[in-house]
């Protein structure tokens, strides 16, 4: 009792410990994903949650460009200025000036390349040219410098309104300006990255949880090598590994299934399933298309006259049990058709044969004219019933004997090996086995064409479909059995 009180804390606490370092796994994955998708959605990052972009810039080694936050910074400094003294203040039109010299500098320079953010900067090429577009009754504007002068220009502004102009550019081209940035390059010449730091404790907490548990493990099974120790459990060397960190979903899925938050075999059946449909049909194709050559190679070369004569000489062919399987097979035929089919259908047999001497009958022209004198056709389907079951039974009975005689067991034999032999050389003389070898072949190649490359995959689906429905119902059955001997 209190060993099995015992057990079960012991099962508890690694149960606890599984679900401990599961939890721990997925918050390392979480962050991984977060550190992948940083870059390619940073934009979205720095519109919804400004504060940490800021953070985590530091992190990436990203600071605001220089280029791009002057920009910036010359628009507010006139929208302060048009603000304070209006549109007509000699100062609003130096920043105005300014504007139209710092635009033409950033399509020029394209400060966004650096960070592989040039769409950015066609986006607002693209915004600003609409908008001159639009508000000019639809005049085409095809260069982006004469646009963003006309838009920085007194005149434009103030026909247009500097309200309506200035939503616009708070809407549509200030937000791209100012997700550009710039990133700061080490010594190898890469992108500073600096999430090593985040990740550098989980590292060290997994590294000494694989040595701990190989430890166990090389305790608990002595005999085994560190290599074997290591394979045991290769999947948790993803937590380890500071490269190609995405793979770290593989520990995760397996720590989480065996702490009880997830169940995946479902999911692992449909992977596999999948792996192996990919393949399956492929293989399929490549193995009896391989049979299939095989076969008519064999044929083309001969290999058919002398598998049917089964010449001595044939030096290249491997007798296994010393047997004639060809004259073996036609013995069990011969028997099952003796013993076990013609008994059975023996009616049928009867049938046709009394239908065929009826017929012969009819055409008799003796039989013609005595026909219609009464009792003549009861008589003739009497005695045609009984030279029928007279000629079954003796025929039968002939058959029986012969297959228990050894005499005629003996001569049977004779004459198949006779006939094999005659039919190959007689084949030959006349040619025709040249002609039976094309067609064999012919028929072969239509094989191929028709049934095997034309093989589906939506059969392949199908077949595996079927097999993992076996394997349920096996192992269904196999579960209630093993139930019922418990109970027993």
């Amino acid at each position: 009792m209190d060993n099995h009180k015992s057990k079960n804390k012991s099962n508890n606490a690694n149960l606890w410990f599984e679900r401990l370092m599961a939890i721990i796994s997925m918050a390392n994955l979480s962050l991984v994903i977060f550190d992948l998708s940083y870059i390619p959605w940073r934009n979205l990052y720095f519109n919804h949650l400004p504060e940490l972009t800021k953070k985590y810039d530091l992190i990436k080694g990203i600071e605001p460009h220089r280029d791009t936050q002057k920009y910036l910074a010359t628009v507010d400094d006139l929208q302060t200025s048009i603000e304070l003294s209006g549109l007509d203040f000699p100062e609003v039109k130096n920043r105005l000036y300014q504007l139209q010299k710092l635009s033409v500098e950033m399509i020029n320079n394209n400060p966004f390349a650096g960070v592989g953010k040039a769409g950015t900067l066609e986006k607002i090429k693209k915004n600003i040219r609409e908008r001159i577009a639009v508000v000019t009754n639809g005049r085409k504007i095809s260069s982006s410098k004469e646009a963003f002068k006309i838009f920085w220009s007194y005149d434009y502004l103030s026909s247009k309104g500097w309200g309506k102009e200035n939503l616009f550019f708070n809407q549509k081209i200030q937000p791209l300006i100012a997700s550009n940035y710039f990133r700061h390059i080490d010594d190898n010449g890469e992108f500073i990255d600096l999430f090593w730091m985040i990740d550098l404790p989980f590292i060290v907490l997994f590294s000494l949880e694989f040595i701990i548990l190989s430890l166990w493990l090389k305790h608990k099974h002595p005999n085994f090598s560190y290599l074997r120790l290591v394979l045991w459990h290769w999947y948790n060397l993803w937590l380890i590994f500071p490269l190609w960190r995405w793979m770290r979903i593989l520990p995760v899925i397996f720590r989480l299934e065996r702490a009880d938050f997830l169940h995946v075999n479902q999911l692992r059946r449909q992977i596999q399933q999948l792996i192996v449909a990919s393949f399956a049909e492929e293989i399929t194709e490549m193995v009896i298309v391989r049979v299939i050559n095989q076969t008519q190679t064999s044929i083309s070369k001969g290999e058919l006259t002398r598998w049917l004569l089964q010449r001595d000489n044939w030096f290249s062919y491997v007798d296994v049990n010393n047997i004639n399987e060809i004259e073996a097979i036609i013995e069990i035929f011969v028997q099952v058709l003796i013993y076990q089919i013609i008994p059975q259908i023996k009616p049928e047999i009867d049938a046709i044969l009394q239908h065929a001497i009826h017929i012969t009958l009819n055409q008799t022209p003796f039989y013609q004219n005595f026909k219609n004198f009464p009792g003549v056709e009861a008589i003739q389907t009497q005695l045609g019933q009984e030279l029928v079951n007279h000629i079954t039974t003796n025929l039968y009975q002939f058959l029986v004997s012969g297959c228990k005689d050894p005499v005629s067991t003996e001569l049977s034999s004779k004459l198949m090996e006779s006939f094999t032999k005659v039919l190959g050389s007689e084949m030959q003389k006349k040619n025709i086995l040249s002609e039976v070898q094309n067609l064999f072949i012919d028929f072969l190649e239509e094989v191929k064409i028709n049934y095997v490359q034309q093989l589906s995959e939506e059969e392949i689906e199908e077949i595996l479909e079927r097999t993992s429905h076996l394997k349920t119902q096996t192992s269904v059955r196999h579960f209630f059995n093993s139930n019922n001997s418990l109970t027993s």
